[in-house]
């Protein structure tokens, strides 16, 4: 520690031990929250006293700002929304290629062809002039109800230079939801394709608001008409850009503080929430996520993620601050490999159960190619994870004979892999770091924070964490005492993350009582989730507070932890941990991977058997139970925390069957009445099998 940080704790050991008899004596400090004057380093991150009368330094900066939260980019200050974002590089970079698509207008795929961001400035202008045109007023609400393509971001910036607030529709949502949304939003006008447009075609008579239906990719002849009398007009995407192209109109740019969005999450249940984020929330955000990462107009990443989803918005703001290039998937993950082998993407951003899958499959063919390359694979591998780790250039010759073909499934150049929306086991992410050449970062967010809550340094190679905080707010770990978290815990502190500062969302729309359990008197935002800090200032996610349940012995049991361990057994794709009050044992519906099924039948002889036979084989229950049991006492699970019973099934758990949210969590009362009939008969196995007769000696 320096000498000045010296002082500033000496000062502040003073203060906090004065006796009664110098109270009467001016005191060298005010009380007041978060104290950011007086800090001492820790890494990665700073920690300073919420209130100097406490003497607890349980409130955590980055590092790069410990003194003052970021509010706007540090070489651009004068960027204070996502318009001013947008037209910094339209002008700068006129000419750079913004906009990418495989997609031709007849439905064919072919290379990638781009729209430059002063191409996209006019598409721009054209779409928000003939909004305003079609009279729809100043900060009304407009729906984007399909997946990622060009025209998604070009609505978006076009609300954002004419004061509009977009409003993203999950596809997945289903007419219900979206119905609920924009009634609740009273969306004005909805951008949608085809596809969706049969959705809304179902509930327009019961959405009053809504004025202007904007087709993408649409023919003209093909779009059908509604009577005058009907307030309503359906139109193409192109009609409507010819329309704005002939009557450009001024833009009307928002202030900062102007809401810029209201996303939607499905959360886990109830009807949507709201989340009203403002530009000034937005910008804050990504100005502080900017300290992490570094890109180039180089730069070209791969837009897949949906954009109704503040984790793929966030990472387009920062790709049009650095003049990046965005190019779009053909909207089937099934071919997203083939999109990246032509796109050659150098940016790469996923969720931990892609990259899990990734792993899972470089590693079974490295398992099935041969003892020989099994060997090299190995040995590569080895080599030059001790090197990276060990701060050295690791040899090229590794990448020429084993990496490199596997850098090819991404495209060959990817430079930055980042991941989001859960927890990323450490060795997948060691893993990805030694096999792709790349930096690997891992962060922690939600939409109610405008996305990025913490992220890895760059620097930072220790993996099992999601890195120190965003530069643009302040943590701190509350106690929670029924799961027994507490701050004073050793070695390392714990409670739920909290979280302060200018990306911290305005509320939930229309919702005030929702709002403030989330947000408490002193701006603190409650996150839900259990931390950890580890030494160095880094943040581990290690819980979640509002799915735990109690066994009927008493013992409380956070699932999503659990399921995190078992999605580590080589046979598991997807897990579900099940218990309640009246049971003392947990059980699971384990979603198995059908490549590793076939080869444990295979080693064991087993033929003549198609999947579903294979799966209701009590010989494959019981190996991959055996099989989850090693993993969950590698983990160091507790006695009650291991499932005591599995059912094996093979279809996914998915949007489209209702059992994932749109950022891949497990819809717990939905996946209950799923399988409900599978859950009762496990506890049934369970109960005979404990209800034996005693053994009288």
């Amino acid at each position: 520690m320096d000498s000045e940080a010296e002082r500033r704790l000496r000062t502040i050991h003073n203060h906090l031990t004065s006796t009664a008899g110098d109270q009467d004596q001016p005191s060298l400090l005010r009380r007041r929250n978060a104290a950011a004057e007086f800090s001492y380093k820790q890494g990665f991150s700073n920690a300073l006293p919420e209130e100097l009368k406490t003497g607890k330094w349980n409130v955590y900066r980055s590092a790069h700002s410990p003194l003052k939260l970021v509010s706007r980019f540090a070489d651009h200050p004068e960027i204070g929304t996502l318009h001013e974002n947008f037209v910094r590089s339209a002008e700068v970079l006129p000419d750079c290629k913004y906009l990418g698509s495989r997609v031709r207008e007849d439905g064919t795929v072919g290379e990638y062809k781009w729209m430059t961001y002063g191409e996209a400035g006019t598409a721009r202008s054209a779409i928000g002039s003939a909004l305003v045109c079609h009279q729809i007023p100043k900060g009304s609400c407009v729906g984007l109800y399909f997946i990622n393509r060009p025209e998604w971001l070009i609505v978006d910036h076009a609300c954002s230079a004419y004061s509009y607030i977009s409003v993203p529709l999950y596809d997945t949502l289903g007419p219900e939801a979206v119905k609920y949304i924009a009634n609740h939003a009273a969306i004005e006008a909805i951008f949608c394709v085809p596809e969706t447009l049969n959705h809304l075609l179902s509930i327009l008579s019961e959405i009053p608001s809504l004025h202007l239906i904007v087709v993408v990719g649409a023919v003209d002849g093909r779009i059908p008409s509604l009577p005058p009398s009907s307030g309503l007009e359906i139109i193409s995407y192109s009609t409507l850009l010819s329309q704005g192209l002939s009557n450009l109109q001024p833009f009307c740019p928002p202030k900062p503080e102007a809401i810029a969005t209201i996303c939607y999450t499905s959360g886990t249940t109830g009807t949507p929430k709201g989340a009203v984020l403002t530009h000034s929330n937005l910008i804050a955000n990504v100005a502080g996520t900017r300290f992490g990462i570094t890109l180039y107009s180089s730069d070209i990443y791969i837009s897949y993620l949906p954009l109704a989803h503040i984790f793929e918005r966030a990472i387009q703001v920062l790709l049009v601050y650095f003049g990046g290039a965005s190019g779009f998937y053909q909207g089937d993950n099934l071919k997203l490999v083939d999109d990246m082998a032509v796109l050659r993407p150098t940016v790469f951003c996923s969720v931990p159960r892609l990259y899990n899958r990734l792993y899972a499959g470089i590693m079974n063919v490295v398992k099935t190619s041969g003892s020989l390359r099994e060997r090299i694979f190995n040995a590569a591998y080895n080599a030059k994870k001790q090197a990276i780790f060990s701060g050295k250039n690791p040899s090229p010759i590794w990448d020429r004979l084993v990496f490199n073909k596997i850098k090819a499934t991404l495209g060959g150049r990817v430079r930055y892999m980042i991941s989001g929306a859960s927890p990323l086991s450490p060795d997948v992410m060691d893993f990805l770091r030694v096999c792709f050449g790349c930096q690997v970062i891992e962060g922690y967010g939600m939409t109610e924070t405008s996305c990025v809550i913490s992220n890895m340094d760059q620097h930072d190679i220790l993996s099992g964490h999601v890195g120190s905080p965003n530069p643009a707010c302040e943590i701190k770990l509350v106690d929670v005492p029924e799961m027994n978290y507490t701050s004073e815990d050793q070695p390392y502190p714990r409670g739920e993350i909290c979280v302060r500062g200018p990306i911290v969302f305005q509320g939930y729309y229309k919702d005030e009582v929702l709002t403030q359990e989330m947000i408490d008197k002193d701006g603190w935002l409650h996150t839900g989730d259990i931390g950890m800090w580890l030494p160095g200032g880094r943040l581990k996610i290690i819980d979640r507070k509002k799915n735990i349940f109690k066994l009927a012995q008493g013992e409380y049991v956070a699932p999503e932890k659990i399921e995190n361990v078992y999605a580590k057994s080589k046979y598991v794709g997807q897990c579900f941990i099940h218990g309640d009050s009246l049971n003392s044992s947990l059980v699971a519906i384990v979603c198995v991977d059908p490549d590793m099924l076939k080869t444990w039948a295979i080693n064991e002889g087993i033929k003549n058997k198609d999947m579903k036979q294979l799966c209701a084989d009590p010989r494959a229950k019981a190996a991959i139970l055996k099989d989850m049991d090693a993993v969950g006492k590698e983990a160091q699970l507790r006695g009650f925390e291991f499932a005591k019973a599995i059912t094996l099934v093979l279809e996914p758990f998915t949007l489209e069957n209702d059992l994932l949210t749109p950022t891949y969590k497990i819809k717990r009362p939905q996946a209950r009445a799923y399988f409900a009939k599978e859950i009762a008969d496990m506890y049934a196995e369970l109960s005979a099998s404990n209800s034996s007769p005693i053994k009288i000696l």
